[in-house]
């Protein structure tokens, strides 16, 4: 196996599987709030630091003044066998919690704490600094320091001017320090399309988003790369984004005050035509994510009835509390950027999480002006330039279709079917309203602060009344107030509540390998991805092995694509379509995209009932298109 240390370095350790390595080099970040034990032990000083594992030997029994304190958190770590007669020789460390009257100043400096594995010794890093030893660790000067000096020590790194800054980054961006996480990257049968991955890596390290989705795209292509290595040429030309632009978006509030964010816009690939894909209002938007985005949009639009190239971008702004002047006044300071980049024959934006009915009008109402033509290059519901009646449905209904062409192969029905739904957004709200159509009993939204289950499922008027929670900025956990038997879990995801198939309909990596299991035994068996790359690639192997069958989001997720063509077409422009007609038109686009899907698979070998057939069949289909256009317009 492959692995990308956070240092940058390409290592090999065949004898370790994939399940150890991931437990045994996983960062693991402290949520801002926690608190890490004050720990005695020998320091950096004493010679015996480097073989005594810090969270390893036994502990004492905690005294009664101990009884009273926060609880004690804890990491469980694997000690090889050599190491357990080092561990029984040496005494056990002695551990002192934090007594409440320094609780305050001591979280000051262990929330932003992580623990981390340096030269093969574990040591407690600063999440601001990303620095260790004697004015990082928990107990600054070893067996020596008493409270008064270890407050000096802790005193001396707060007021460092590396540390104020970067707190006060941190403190102004009302978000949680994530530290970087090693990439992982599995070993490939074809040499070829490992080299693949390498280019990628030594290109862009740091893109994690990114990375994953080449590593899914790369795994996918194995065999069709093994059959025509010309395609390897091909591969690295696509990786590559034609155009990618970054420019700051500044911008005033209501109470005058300026502010500053970060836009993106990626133009993926155009050989197939006019970009079209999402922009994305979000505090993580970021370069890593814009790209992934827009290779995932390449593929999906490749792979729809409709032939476009692929773009997606957006900024790190957080429209949540913000007023609508100050979502106006922001709109039009990105597209005062972007503008001259769109258009009918350049780029067709679309809407993305964060951004809605009010940003795409405020969006298209700035182009408008600055282009000073009225031309129908946006995408968006209640847009009247559009024509279709169910654009904002359109991919949440086809993410059903798209579950029940699965079924239909399986010879089952979706009616009675018990269905996981992740989000609480515009797809996730549709696809309860569908699933109660079909005869679904969906159980399940979610939220980023938890969970809601009913067990007796959502109806129509259950979802109206979700819809109300939602608009009225109320939480999830006021539905159980009117609906007894749903209950609200906090900090919690919904995979462990039983089903037959799931719909996740968040963010990325919302599933990881835990979750994976947790759906596994649930009796998951059917998982369509509604929100692009929802799993981990460590949950994909997990639910690989289980025989779940997992439908892509850039074949399930098409309906978006279809709907967004439908908008722009001429005769749209000058008639409506009833929803009888849309449903039609997109359930035959969906079972499209799905037998094309099956049938590249089943071209390279993949049997139809195999877990993997829907999800590397999309990316063959997608990729030999682009690659036939690419071969054909030359080396452009």
């Amino acid at each position: 196996m492959l692995m990308l240390l956070p240092g940058g370095g390409l290592g090999m350790n065949p004898t370790m599987d994939d399940m150890n390595l991931i437990q045994a080099q996983r960062h693991l970040v402290r949520d801002i709030g926690e608190e890490i034990d004050l720990e005695i032990g020998p320091g950096d000083d004493d010679p015996s630091f480097a073989n005594t594992p810090l969270l390893g030997g036994p502990s004492q029994e905690p005294s009664a003044e101990e009884q009273g304190e926060s609880k004690q958190m804890s990491m469980v770590s694997e000690i090889p066998n050599a190491d357990q007669d080092i561990l029984k020789a040496q005494p056990a460390k002695r551990k002192k919690k934090v007594v409440k009257r320094w609780r305050e100043e001591w979280a000051d400096t262990y929330k932003w704490a992580y623990v981390d594995v340096k030269e093969g010794t574990a040591r407690i890093f600063c999440s601001v600094c990303k620095e260790y030893g004697r004015k990082h660790r928990r107990n600054p000067y070893g067996n020596e320091g008493s409270r008064n000096m270890q407050m000096s020590a802790l005193e001396e790194h707060n007021n460092s001017l590396l540390h104020k800054e970067a707190l006060r980054l941190q403190m102004a961006s009302k978000d949680k320090i994530v530290v970087d996480k090693p990439i992982y990257v599995k070993a490939l049968m074809s040499k070829t399309a490992g080299s693949i991955i390498e280019a990628a890596l030594k290109r862009d390290p740091h893109e994690a988003e990114f990375i994953q989705s080449v590593q899914e795209a790369v795994h996918a292509l194995e065999r069709v790369i093994a059959k025509n290595p010309h395609y390897v040429n091909i591969m690295e030309r696509l990786l590559e984004p034609e155009r990618m632009i970054i420019f700051r978006v500044p911008w005033v509030d209501d109470r005058g005050e300026t502010h500053v964010n970060r836009g993106f816009r990626v133009h993926f690939n155009q050989a197939l035509g006019p970009c079209r894909g999402g922009i994305r209002f979000h505090p993580k938007m970021n370069l890593s994510v814009a790209k992934f985005l827009g290779f995932q949009q390449t593929l999906k639009n490749a792979l729809s009835p409709y032939k476009l190239g692929g773009a997606a971008g957006g900024s790190d702004f957080d429209p949540k509390g913000k007023s609508d002047n100050e979502i106006m006044r922001f709109c039009q300071s990105f597209m005062n950027e972007i503008y001259r980049y769109f258009g009918t024959d350049k780029d067709l934006p679309s809407e993305e999480m964060g951004v809605g009915i009010r940003e795409m009008g405020f969006l298209f109402g700035q182009y408008r002006r600055l282009a000073g033509n009225f031309q129908g290059s946006f995408t968006g519901p209640r847009i009247f330039w559009s024509g279709s009646s169910l654009r904002t449905e359109a991919t949440a209904y086809g993410l059903v279709f798209f579950a029940r062409l699965i079924l239909a192969e399986l010879n089952k029905d979706v009616k009675g079917l018990r269905c996981v739904v992740s989000g609480y957004g515009k797809i996730a709200m549709h696809v309860l309203e569908k699933l109660v159509a079909n005869g679904a009993l969906p159980i399940t939204v979610s939220d980023s602060k938890g969970y809601l289950v009913d067990e007796d499922g959502f109806d129509y008027m259950k979802i109206s009344f979700l819809r109300d929670l939602k608009s009225q900025q109320r939480s999830l956990r006021d539905y159980s107030k009117t609906y007894a038997r749903s209950k609200y879990y906090d900090e919690a995801k919904p995979w462990n509540e039983r089903c037959d198939f799931a719909i996740p309909c968040g963010s990325q990596n919302e599933i990881d390998q835990a979750d994976a299991i947790n759906l596994v035994n649930s009796g998951c068996r059917i998982l369509v991805e509604g929100s692009n790359m929802p799993c981990t690639p460590e949950a994909v192997d997990v639910l690989k092995k289980a025989n779940v069958i997992i439908a892509p989001a850039m074949a399930a997720g098409a309906g978006g694509v279809v709907a967004g063509e439908i908008e722009l077409n001429h005769e749209c422009n000058v008639m409506h379509w009833s929803p009888e007609d849309f449903e039609s038109k997109l359930q035959e686009a969906m079972k499209q995209t799905f037998h094309r899907a099956l049938k590249a698979a089943e071209d390279f070998g993949y049997q139809k009932e195999s877990p993997e057939a829907l999800l590397h069949g999309a990316v063959i289909s997608a990729f030999l298109t682009i690659a036939q256009a690419m071969t054909d317009q030359g080396c452009v």
